[in-house]
């Protein structure tokens, strides 16, 4: 009997994979085609799904199919939930067909298919032959399935758990999702219940958590094609699980009837139970088709947009196609390079929060952004680099050499907070050293001078303000001045023998000289801006 369901599933699924790979083969790439550009009308979108899955003879390959498009921008959420929930409604044409119970010609439409395969020569006659053939594998397969579970209808232990289905529905729901989950195939899992019902084991009440836990599990197989890809995609694969979860909530109180409506649908329990897939997908596409708006809404806002790494790291005002207005090119380069400051603010904002938190999580985050900071110097320069063939006037000129200044002090100031102060922070944090209350109040006291003079500078450049400039150029003595105070305080304490102060004593003072350095740089920006005027 074990051999009998491992040996039937396993043909099984092959066969649904042979059936479904002719039929795309046949119908080729239109599909795509046709699967991107039905999308309008929400009605079309849904005969549209429901056409390309009755094809291809997989919901979850046509929502596969969906998740890639949104990740490319080819289409968006609201496009795609008609494609869904159509989608849902072709896939039950499968156990529909399984329905017919035509095992007795499985060989026959096996040998068929085989024939067209191996001796056609058209390539369309070939696909015919492999559609047949993964048919007969699917019909085999169940006609095994079937006679290997007959020894379990003298089974009373079996019995009784498979009639428990109906009085528990959730567990029978929960196993079932979990089974087309791995086989990644809601056909294949409906297909086994067919089986037992062939035999008398599976009665219409306990198939039901079956085929509803059948369509949920058909959905881990979007989702995990999402993972790793666009929001918008991963959105995709939410909305599919939300309709088919939606749908059994909605459908667990109505389980008596619904159960007494699809027994009157047929005498046969095998078209009973493919009747009740059918029926419970159409269901959900009536139900949310008028609805497809405020669900979309509700999808985006469960998966608000979050920006990925990368694209921090990649320029978002740079247009190529402005180049040939320098005026606007420029204007887009200053976007780029004032995004790329607040970047670096961040950075230097945090690298105090490691000093007194010992936090390695936000040290690791500033080590990434500078590696954004480094990509975005290279690629605003090489956008004004473009601009240089063309004419500039003197202000056009100056205000180039100042973004070029900007750009070049910004990436060295990431550098010194990224291989200096946090190459410092490590050593700390790895050898457990504390700074001594007044030397770290000290430090503090210092980052924040000099951030401010940060700020200040951003400011007059995005402002092209020149009083402001001549305040950051000013305050650069005055910061000179505070350090070495500091670090005449610094060796009182390690003449006084402060224990804390001896052990930090190097770092310490290699903090505040680092924090001089980016002054440096700061005061750096503000000269271009003072010549501008």
């Amino acid at each position: 009997m074990l051999l009998s369901l491992l040996g039937g599933v396993a043909l099984l699924l092959y066969g649904l994979q042979l059936a479904g790979d002719g039929l795309q083969g046949i119908a080729g790439a239109r599909l795509r085609s046709i699967l991107a550009s039905f999308t309008k009308n929400r009605f079309l979108g849904l005969a549209t799904g429901a056409f390309i899955t009755a094809v291809i003879q997989s919901s979850s390959a046509t929502t596969v199919m969906l998740v890639g498009f949104t990740s490319a921008g080819l289409m968006t959420l609201s496009q795609t939930i008609a494609l869904i929930l159509g989608a849902d409604i072709g896939t039950t044409l499968t156990v529909q067909l399984i329905a017919f119970q035509i095992t007795d010609y499985a060989l026959a439409i096996l040998s068929l298919g085989f024939a067209l395969f191996f001796f056609g020569k058209p390539r369309r006659i070939k696909l015919i032959g492999t559609v047949l053939f993964g048919f007969g594998l699917i019909f085999f397969s169940l006609k095994l399935l079937s006679d290997g579970m007959a020894p379990l209808k003298d089974n009373e232990m079996v019995r009784q758990m498979l009639l428990s289905v109906r009085d528990a529905p959730i567990w029978g729901i929960l196993i079932s999702a979990a089974l087309t989950a791995l086989l990644s195939s809601s056909a294949a899992t409906i297909g086994i219940a067919i089986a037992f019902a062939t035999q008398g084991l599976l009665p219409l009440a306990s198939a039901i958590p079956i085929i509803l836990g059948a369509n949920v599990g058909t959905c881990a197989t979007a989702w995990v094609a999402s993972l790793g890809t666009t929001t918008e995609a991963k959105r995709v694969a939410l909305a599919h699980i939300l309709f088919k979860l939606l749908g059994v909530v909605l459908i667990l109180p109505l389980l008596q009837p619904f159960d007494g409506y699809i027994g009157q649908t047929s005498e046969n329990i095998v078209r009973q139970i493919a009747n009740a897939h059918t029926l419970f997908n159409l269901g959900i596409a009536l139900l949310f088709l008028p609805f497809t708006g405020p669900f979309a809404r509700l999808v985006v806002w469960l998966i608000p947009e979050k920006p990925s790494l990368e694209e921090y790291s990649r320029p978002k005002y740079l247009d190529p196609l402005v180049l040939d207005s320098p005026a606007l090119a420029l204007g887009q380069a200053t976007r780029e390079a004032l995004r790329m400051s607040d970047i670096v603010r961040d950075m230097y904002r945090e690298t105090i929060q490691v000093f007194t938190e010992n936090n390695q999580e936000v040290q690791e985050q500033i080590e990434r952004k500078d590696d954004w900071v480094d990509t975005l110097n290279r690629e605003i320069k090489l956008y004004i680099t473009k601009l240089s063939a063309k004419s500039l006037t003197e202000e056009q000129s100056e205000r180039e050499v100042a973004l070029l200044t900007l750009t070049s002090d910004l990436e060295t100031i990431g550098d010194i907070i990224d291989r200096n102060l946090m190459e410092l922070a490590k050593k700390k944090i790895y050898k457990g050293l504390r700074f001594s209350d007044q030397g770290l109040k000290e430090i503090v006291e210092l980052h924040d001078r000099v951030g401010q003079n940060f700020e200040r500078v951003i400011s007059a450049f995005a402002s092209h303000d020149p009083e402001l400039a001549r305040r950051v150029i000013q305050a650069k003595d005055e910061i000179t001045h505070l350090e070495r105070e500091l670090r005449a305080a610094h060796i009182q304490r390690l003449h006084a023998g402060l224990l804390e102060s001896i052990e930090t004593s190097a770092i310490h003072l290699d903090i505040l000289t680092n924090l001089v350095r980016i002054n440096h740089h700061v005061t750096s920006i503000a000269y271009p801006i003072i010549q501008t005027e």
